[in-house]
């Protein structure tokens, strides 16, 4: 690569990081590793990764907080972000999308694997910003009609507000649980793959502009 790619690669098994870094340094990529989501945050006090794969369950602080907390900035907001965690329930790759992250990938993975979606979601990222930088919004429409409950649409007007769903949880005295399984729906109503496609189609259809 002649503009290689800077990656962050934050979990805390030396043996997963030693992979994965040879691997994707193999591919062309320069990659810093982190231990858990505190090293990450440090690391990006000095460097803007192009993309961050992030392991889970963490010690000092977790993959969920450590999400929340680059996406609740608009500086670090449009990173992409691979989740990778031993846990392959339904409610477990829910809770990792609509935290946050792009991509949710079950340990254990083939390193083909994880270099594919590097580069899938690096390849999405691109394009967007270049149609960003050319002044061209892309415009986000179902193809479905989509009929919100009063709860879930004022959920999705703070998500669009760039709000975690911890601090939506506190805004509207709920549990944080019950605020993930309003956004989980709503995922499922709009066919939307992510909480960062929610939130941009809230704010392109209106939803995020009207008063709470």
């Amino acid at each position: 690569m002649d503009n290689p790619k800077r990656l962050l690669l934050i979990d805390d098994d030396p043996n997963l990081i030693l992979l994965a870094k040879d691997y994707l340094e193999f591919r062309g990529y320069e990659v810093v590793a982190a231990s858990n989501g505190l090293e990450g945050l440090e690391a990006m006090r000095h460097f803007t990764p192009d993309l961050i794969i992030c392991d889970v369950m963490m010690p000092e602080m977790d993959g969920y907080t450590f999400v929340e907390t680059i996406r609740s900035n608009s500086a670090t907001d449009w990173i992409p972000v691979i989740f990778l965690s031993a846990r392959g329930q339904t409610a477990d790759r829910v809770r990792g999308l609509t935290t946050g992250a792009d991509v949710y990938m079950v340990k254990p993975f083939e390193p083909e694997e994880l270099v594919a979606q590097v580069e899938s979601s690096l390849k999405h990222t691109e394009r967007l910003l270049q149609m960003q930088s050319a002044g061209i919004q892309p415009i986000m429409k179902l193809d479905r009609e989509v009929e919100l409950t009063p709860t879930e649409t004022k959920v999705i007007q703070y998500v669009a507000r760039g709000m975690s769903n911890r601090e939506i949880a506190e805004t509207l005295g709920v549990s944080q649980r019950t605020v993930e399984s309003h956004v989980s729906n709503m995922l499922g109503k709009t066919g939307l793959h992510n909480r960062t496609e929610l939130a941009r189609w809230a704010i392109e259809s209106g939803l995020g502009k009207k008063p709470l």
